[in-house]
């Protein structure tokens, strides 16, 4: 989910995990909610690729990395340009999302960064619509026969 903050600032989750922050730069981006599966664990999206521990690549630009070294080299003020941090992640069973997808249950889009990580929460959802060529202020909470 990118679109959940929680009340935390990276400077807070540092602080928790006993990482001093030197550089100021990213102090105040907020921590968001991940998933309700391992709360305790902690995601960073981030641009550019970077060589850390644990990096997925997700596309050419972002990556997903989840080793502590991320979070060290941000707090020296050597990190990405851009980061994205959550606690949690949300989990499926084997083929379950997958099945979810074919069902049209999830709609889904490219990731872009421009959506992940320049704008507040509040406009990724309606930005990542709009992707899609969908008005989200146009959408009605209820369903109506025809």
């Amino acid at each position: 989910m990118v679109n959940r903050p929680i009340e935390m600032s990276l400077q807070a989750l540092l602080e928790q995990v006993s990482i001093p922050m030197a550089s100021e730069v990213f102090k105040s981006i907020p921590i968001h909610f991940g998933g309700p599966v391992q709360v305790d664990r902690g995601f960073v999206l981030h641009t550019p690729l970077g060589q850390w521990q644990s990096t997925l690549a997700v596309n050419s630009e972002i990556g997903l990395t989840t080793s502590k070294d991320i979070l060290q080299a941000v707090a020296r003020g050597e990190g990405p340009g851009k980061l994205f941090v959550t606690l949690g992640y949300a989990g499926w069973a084997p083929g379950q999302l997958e099945n979810e997808l074919a069902q049209n249950a999830w709609l889904t889009v490219q990731a872009r960064p421009d959506v992940i990580f320049d704008l507040p929460a509040e406009k990724r959802l309606p930005a990542a619509m709009g992707l899609l060529g969908i008005d989200f202020a146009s959408l009605s909470e209820q369903a109506g026969h025809a």
